[in-house]
């Protein structure tokens, strides 16, 4: 059947460290507060930062990622065949974000 990509396509801004509830930040304790100023996202109840993701570009760990990820930047994975995409605009002001799942 293939990888399916759940996604709107709208671009959203990235979240400030200070709208970031409490919990989280004290959950994410290994950024520091100048690192994690910026480039927060809440998708689907669950709260990422940018470094949450891994650069399809410049990947050691996946130098050639399958099909369905070109054309995005990031990934993290929930599972083996699910995970979440981003796509960070050209300003590195907002993303783009999907979910997949085979």
């Amino acid at each position: 059947m293939g990888v399916q990509i759940i996604t709107n396509n709208h671009t959203r801004p990235f979240v400030y460290r200070s709208e970031v509830p409490k919990e989280v930040l004290e959950w994410k304790d290994h950024l520091t507060e100048e690192d994690s100023f910026d480039n927060w996202i809440c998708y689907k109840k669950h709260w990422y930062h940018v470094s949450d993701f891994m650069d399809l570009h410049n990947s050691v760990y996946l130098p050639n990622p399958p099909e369905f990820m070109k054309g995005w930047d990031g990934y993290t994975s929930d599972g083996f065949s699910s995970g979440v995409l981003i796509k960070i605009t050209d300003d590195n002001e907002g993303y783009k974000i999907g979910f997949y799942c085979s």
